[in-house]
């Protein structure tokens, strides 16, 4: 019975060593393995054996990762100071290249986000900045996308979200854009005066070569008044018609 003791030790500690080499890696991961220090393969979903003290495995996840990037201090092309901040949304592609190629994924491709956005925002004015935000979010996706791909990682999307102007700036634009309201509606009040006096300088030359409008309109404008509740009610008379009952001169 003696003898047998030292092999139900030896069979749990190698039962311990084939069981810390198993690895359960998830649907939305990748475990890149290095054997002896150098890259072995990358295993998928599901249960994963490597040689314990001989494999070492990394997971990485797949899925995709929204990162904010902190408000940066921008000089815009024509010289303005603002404060911008983005979101970039992004997700790893090649889970060999994200662990060899580069030593943290994360951290590089935040520090990337905010010296490219610096650099693209410098590179344009205020008005396309705030004009044209569509097209910059394009050419930032585009330029972090080049930057990242031999990382193994995918750029998506990028959002410019806030864009933090002085406040002698967003005084001004107030300013400018309250005298622009001003101008837009001096031009439809002068259109609209425009096109009253046109009507008006119609109306006359239909009244002019048709002197009976002018009692046609005179007789609907007594039926407006008489509609109201007056006490009392001024005919207008013109001076032509009461000529017919004055004395003639002999």
């Amino acid at each position: 019975m003696a003898a047998i003791g030292p092999w139900w030790i030896l069979i749990v500690i190698v039962a311990f060593f084939l069981m810390s080499g198993v690895r359960i890696v998830m649907e939305y991961e990748r475990g890149v393995v290095f054997r002896l220090g150098k890259f072995s393969s990358v295993k998928g979903a599901g249960l994963n054996l490597i040689i314990p003290m001989i494999d070492r495995m990394i997971k990485i996840s797949l899925r995709t990762v929204a990162m904010d990037v902190p408000p940066q201090d921008v000089i815009t092309k024509d010289n303005v100071s603002l404060k911008v901040n983005a979101v970039i949304y992004f997700r790893v592609m090649d889970a060999e290249k994200a662990i060899i190629q580069v030593e943290d994924f994360l951290y590089a491709t935040s520090q990337l986000a905010q010296t490219t956005l610096r650099s693209i925002i410098g590179q344009h004015e205020l008005d396309d900045l705030l004009a044209e935000r569509e097209k910059i979010n394009k050419i930032l996706q585009a330029v972090l996308d080049k930057q990242t791909d031999p990382w193994g990682i995918k750029i998506s999307i990028v959002e410019v979200k806030h864009i933090d102007l002085p406040q002698d700036m967003q005084r001004a634009m107030s300013k400018q854009a309250e005298a622009e309201r001003e101008r837009r509606a001096k031009i439809i009040n002068s259109d609209g005066e425009f096109q009253a006096s046109a009507k008006l300088a119609e109306a006359s030359d239909i009244i002019g070569r048709n002197p009976v409008a002018l009692q046609l309109r005179y007789l609907q404008t007594l039926r407006e008044i008489a509609s109201e509740n007056n006490s009392t009610t001024i005919f207008p008379i013109p001076i032509d018609f009461l000529r017919a009952f004055m004395p003639k001169d002999k």
